[in-house]
């Protein structure tokens, strides 16, 4: 249906808010929501459960938007969290604040935002180090060189 997005089931687009349309309010969504109008208000998917966010070339959004993955092309204005990966196209304008899992931007988008990148929840930390310093051998000395331009006595004629 939408070229750059696969045809899987977690990617699939259940509603469509038009060019044209005006939202004034908060909209609560599951699955997938592809915004080629506008929204004034924060758009929130159900916790828990994936979920796909685009904002059309034509798409606007002024307020807090939280998605697993999220792709835009137009503009939007306010706090983005996106949990999986956030995909800025060309002709993104984003301004606020942005917590993402994962973050392409292509070239052409516009950010006036501050980045904040989120280790995704199941990922384990990293084993500390091993207590013991490993031996490294020592580097063998360079041979001394005269000073530029002086001659050794042994050398001189």
């Amino acid at each position: 249906m939408f070229g750059f997005l696969r045809a899987t089931s977690a990617d699939r687009i259940d509603t469509l808010i038009g060019p044209g349309i005006r939202v004034d309010g908060d909209l609560a969504f599951t699955g997938g929501l592809r915004i080629d109008g506008e929204v004034r208000g924060n758009v929130i998917a159900a916790p828990g459960e994936p979920s796909v966010l685009v904002i059309g070339a034509t798409g606007r959004v002024q307020g807090d938007i939280e998605a697993t993955r999220m792709v835009v092309s137009g503009v939007v204005s306010g706090s983005i969290h996106v949990t999986g990966l956030l995909e800025l196209l060309p002709g993104a304008r984003i301004s606020g604040d942005l917590r993402y899992g994962a973050l392409e931007v292509h070239a052409g988008a516009i950010l006036q935002v501050e980045l904040r990148r989120e280790a995704p929840a199941a990922v384990p930390a990293p084993a500390p180090a091993p207590a013991t310093a490993p031996t490294v051998a020592a580097a063998p000395k360079p041979a001394e060189r005269p000073a530029r331009g002086l001659v050794p006595a042994a050398n001189a004629a």
